[in-house]
């Protein structure tokens, strides 16, 4: 065996995460290769989509995915730990209470706000740069509300329910796109006239998301100013007091709210190792993604600084992912002794939304809004996710989105969020199992166990007239559906017709079992998938008739949760699933199951 190779990944942000399911491509058959990947956190949190828990749309955990999920099968050593220095020349990361060696270290310890020297942002005011920023912001909102719908002074509830955001980049315009949607539920909720919430956008520059094109600024200032949002342009802030912040036209805005988005840098502790840092804090790198001081070192995402055309890199996630692959790569060629690749940039587009139904976007050389700009965001977020965590993350993410999202904030309204108490669906599957149950005991009672009842299997079966009245006459029956079986159903059942008996026999099992399994709420989705196949399969046997349809729309009504009241589905599920995630199959294909009621 040859010398073990270890390369720490420091940060679990999207270049880190990126950075570890590719090398964990790269050397899943290497036992040589040993991978860690160091975080604070036990998940990942979507950077992008904080705007959404501050703003009340989502759920808390909306954007957490846990790195065990991510990481579980993989040749990944998840390590939660905290590090407070790093010796580049004995190659040691240091924590508290543990230390960790490497050959090579890719440095993606992320950013945070910049303030610029403006004083007091830092102690009145809210950033939105982690998880727990956006749930301060949110909480911070929702007690504004409670406070002013006890006051009646009208100057201190304006100032209570004044909102200002600092910052017109993407996080700053949907921050406030989120506070659009979220002030109508908070004022119904505490009795609040709209039209004393007053929403703010302050930008130092003269236009607002300068990165756009001016069709898609244009396009998303008339949308704020639309909905009621004051835009102040051009108009730096000096300061900072609890109660209210000063502009440098000399302005002064009353308030209690100011969420500062004004900008970020390189986080201190990745700018204070001692390596080579440019603008930001941000440290220098050279084409191949590594340190100017380190070989071994790569840093990647918001922590590097590398010119393309004259400019630093942007901080956004594209450059996250590409900077990391980048370093994978450059890596593997070193350990491999290949050449080394340059990083070369490729920007798919831009996006941004403007609360839940409303997004611009510059993708590909084609400017779009409104409805297909916010689905190209959410088909954007799932390509990522899937790309991180599988299915079990897109889905995850489309039930956030779509289905348990509250006042219809969504690109498609309430109609996905709309729920119904499963206890009268109880009823239904208890109706559908005792219809089945007798569907079964009728075909035993009929000799199916005995003898050939089904046309098709029958000696005389040889046209379609004696298949279709021989079919009417076995199940005693309206007309069926169909005058006879199709072609290519015929030439299966052909196929089937020696084992005919126990063909039969195998229907009259499934029957009863569907019965039961529907009465007793046990395995609810799958007996009713298997009672519309089996509806299906009937009415391409041309012994099913219009009488009976009604299965059809009935058990696709039940795969809907109809097991979880008064079934047993409601005891034995939660206990599958939970068993189920911890199965190494489910690890490798991330094909978990409801994630967030089960346990980790």
């Amino acid at each position: 065996m040859g010398e073990t190779k270890k390369i720490v990944i420091l940060g679990t942000g999207y270049a880190g995460v990126t950075a570890a399911k590719k090398l964990h491509k790269k050397f899943k058959k290497n036992t040589n290769v040993e991978i860690t990947l160091i975080g604070k956190d036990p998940y990942h949190t979507l950077m992008t989509e904080l705007h959404e828990v501050a703003g009340g749309r989502v759920e808390h955990d909306s954007v957490q995915i846990s790195l065990k999920r991510i990481f579980g099968g993989k040749r990944v050593n998840v390590v939660l730990d905290e590090i407070k220095a790093i010796d580049f020349n004995k190659r040691i990361l240091s924590s508290e209470e543990s230390t960790y060696e490497y050959d090579y270290l890719i440095l993606g310890a992320g950013s945070e706000p910049a303030f610029f020297g403006v004083p007091g942002v830092k102690e009145n005011g809210f950033t939105i740069w982690s998880f727990e920023d956006a749930i301060r912001i949110r909480e911070h909102v929702e007690n504004m509300f409670r406070k002013a719908s006890k006051i009646v002074n009208p100057e201190k509830r304006s100032e209570l329910l004044t909102f200002v955001v600092a910052g017109a980049g993407f996080t700053g315009v949907e921050t406030i796109g989120e506070l659009v949607e979220w002030k109508k539920k908070l004022c119904r909720n505490y009795d609040i006239n709209e039209s004393e919430v007053k929403l703010v956008l302050v930008e130092a520059l003269d236009k607002i998301l300068p990165i756009l094109n001016d069709n898609l600024i244009a396009k998303s200032e008339r949308y704020l100013l639309k909905h009621g949002v004051e835009i102040i342009k051009s108009s730096p802030i000096t300061n900072v007091d609890k109660n209210f912040i000063n502009l440098k036209n000399g302005n002064e805005i009353k308030t209690n709210t100011l969420i500062w988005t004004c900008g970020v840098q390189a986080s201190k502790f990745a700018s204070s190792l001692g390596l080579k840092t440019s603008r930001a804090g941000r440290i220098q790198t050279n084409e191949y993604m590594q340190s100017v001081d380190y070989d071994n070192v790569y840093v990647v995402g918001d922590n590097s600084y590398l010119e393309e055309d004259g400019k630093g890199l942007p901080q956004i996630v594209e450059t996250a992912l590409q900077t990391a692959e980048t370093a994978v790569d450059n890596i593997a060629a070193e350990m491999e002794n290949k050449e080394k690749k340059a990083h070369k940039s490729n920007y798919h587009g831009l996006m941004v939304s403007i609360g839940s139904r409303y997004a611009v976007a510059s993708l590909m050389g084609m400017s779009l809004s409104g409805f297909i700009a916010m689905a190209m965001k959410h088909l954007v977020n799932l390509h990522y996710l899937f790309g991180v965590a599988g299915f079990n993350a897109c889905w995850s993410y489309i039930v956030h989105e779509f289905f348990d999202v509250k006042e219809r904030r969504s690109i498609i309204g309430g109609h996905a969020s709309a729920k119904s108490h499963s206890f009268w669906l109880a009823i239904l599957r208890v109706y559908v199992g005792i219809m089945w149950l007798i569907e079964g005991i009728n075909k035993v009672q009929e000799g199916w166990l005995k003898d050939i009842k089904i046309p098709m299997f029958m000696a005389d079966a040889t046209s379609s007239a004696s298949v279709a009245d021989g079919a009417a006459t076995a199940v005693q029956q309206a007309p069926a559906i169909l005058s006879a079986p199709p072609q290519f159903f015929s030439n299966f059942m052909g196929l089937l017709r020696p084992f005919g008996l126990q063909f039969q026999i195998l229907v009259v099992v499934a029957e009863i079992g569907i019965g039961l399994a529907l009465v007793a709420g046990l395995f609810t989705f799958l007996a009713s998938a298997a009672s519309v196949f089996f509806c299906l399969n009937f009415i391409l046997s041309a012994m099913f008739g219009w009488d009976k349809v009604w299965f059809i729309f009935a058990g696709i009504a039940l795969m809907g949760g109809a097991g979880r009241a008064l079934g047993l589905d409601y005891y034995v599920m939660p206990w599958l699933k939970r068993w189920w995630n911890n199965t190494t199959l489910a690890k490798k294909t991330y094909f978990y199951m409801e994630h967030h009621i089960t346990k980790d």
